[in-house]
């Protein structure tokens, strides 16, 4: 019976695959998605799509797919990483690769320092890793808004709040607090700054269909919202109501207002969530929309999400992406003007059929196509998330079979 989930978690190595990932730029200059080993970005100082430049040896952009895509030191970078085992950092304004760093295991999240500095990542056993940007020759995550700290979560249930030292290249040893109580895997987490507590509070996304507020300085825990039951989708008892509602991704606003959740369902209907208060349940049109990541612009207000996979096996479209925004999230002065959140018709989404087409790979597709592929994409969010269970002669023989060093450049 143990070494079921193994031969499992094998097999499907091979056929894994990734859900789309999406980042915005802080003041909505560009936008990027990554479908697969594909990174595709569209700038909206120049309205066209963007040709990124990569110059490294380790050759031209991705060679598999991309775990985590990110904006950071105020938008001037942007940095992708994944199971090609690269983190690549690329610069906002000539869209070249300036440096990229070889990770002796497949990436899967990626934090830059606000300075620019230092780029964070972790690696698919957990460790986490900080290169100096300058001479990347060094040694996930999140910054903490002051930079003083380093976050990171696990699909152990917990979050380690790490000092960030003034050498870090000779490690980060001094751990703050950890964050305890989601009772599955730790999918996401981000800050939430307010202007009467500017440092932020952490919230954190489960398997557990809850997310967290929490203060990282103790570790204690704040607030809990039962996103699942919210979304109505627990019944009365607190159990699962034929659907499995992890959250799968979260954001929040730059003034503290907001916090947006992504809800993994298997029901016809799928929501994003505002889970603090007021929560709010606000409708994707389409049954087949289950966001795979999500992020929101502080300048604009509007909410991107994309929902897609690659390395789809047996179908027309083996790598596809749906890209929507929701609009009417900036809270107004006066209540009674206050806008209802609603989602963009394509034509209205900044960049229209352009922009769509270079993020998507095509302008539409059916909703055909997507309902074939909604259980792939749920397949890839929990294979992301939960934790493999080996037998210790499994564990013993990928230990000797593992060639992570020899390849490491």
């Amino acid at each position: 019976m143990e070494d079921a989930p193994t031969e499992l978690g094998d097999s499907n190595k091979d056929t894994e695959v990734a859900p789309a990932l999406i980042a915005v730029h802080p003041s909505q200059d560009s936008v990027a998605t990554a479908v697969g080993s594909d990174l595709r970005v569209f700038d909206f100082r120049q309205n066209c799509a963007v040709s990124l430049k990569d110059d490294s040896s380790e050759g031209s952009l991705h060679r598999d797919s991309i775990r985590a895509v990110r904006y950071g030191a105020h938008g001037k970078l942007l940095v992708s990483a994944g199971d090609d085992k690269l983190v690549k950092v690329w610069s906002t304004l000539s869209w070249r690769c300036i440096t990229t760093v070889c990770s002796e295991k497949r990436v899967s999240a990626v934090a830059i320092s606000d300075d620019g500095s230092y780029v964070c990542f972790a690696d698919k056993f957990g460790v986490v890793w900080i290169v100096d940007l300058d001479t990347p020759d060094g040694q996930v995550v999140e910054f903490s808004p002051d930079g003083k700290y380093i976050l990171s979560a696990d699909r152990d249930f917990k979050i380690r709040v790490t000092v960030f030292p003034k050498n870090p290249l000779d490690g980060a040893h001094e751990i703050q607090s950890f964050c305890l109580g989601h009772t599955e895997f730790v999918s996401c987490i981000a800050f939430l700054c307010t202007p009467e507590y500017p440092q932020g509070f952490l919230v954190s996304g489960s398997g557990d269909s809850t997310v967290r507020m929490w203060d990282i300085i103790s570790g204690s825990l704040l607030d809990t919202c039962e996103v699942g039951e919210k979304a109505g989708l627990l019944g009365s008892n607190g159990r699962e109501a034929e659907c499995y509602s992890a959250v799968t991704d979260l954001c929040t606003s730059s003034d503290g207002s907001l916090v947006a959740v992504a809800v993994q369902r298997q029901v016809p209907e799928n929501f994003l969530l505002h889970p603090f208060f007021p929560c709010q349940v606000v409708p994707i049109r389409g049954g087949t929309f289950i966001p795979t990541s999500l992020q929101m612009c502080s300048s604009t207000g509007l909410l991107w999400m994309i929902t897609g996979v690659s390395n789809l096996r047996g179908s027309e479209y083996p790598s596809l992406a749906r890209v929507r925004v929701i609009s009417g999230l900036k809270k107004s002065n006066s209540d009674s003007n206050e806008r209802e959140p609603n989602v963009m018709d394509d034509n209205d989404i900044p960049g229209g059929a352009k922009l769509l087409e270079k993020l998507q790979g095509s302008l539409s597709y059916s909703e055909e196509v997507f309902l074939a592929a909604a259980e792939a994409v749920k397949t890839a969010m929990s294979n992301l998330l939960i934790k493999k269970q080996y037998s210790s002669e499994k564990r013993e023989f990928r230990k000797r079979t593992r060639n992570d060093k020899k390849i490491k450049h």
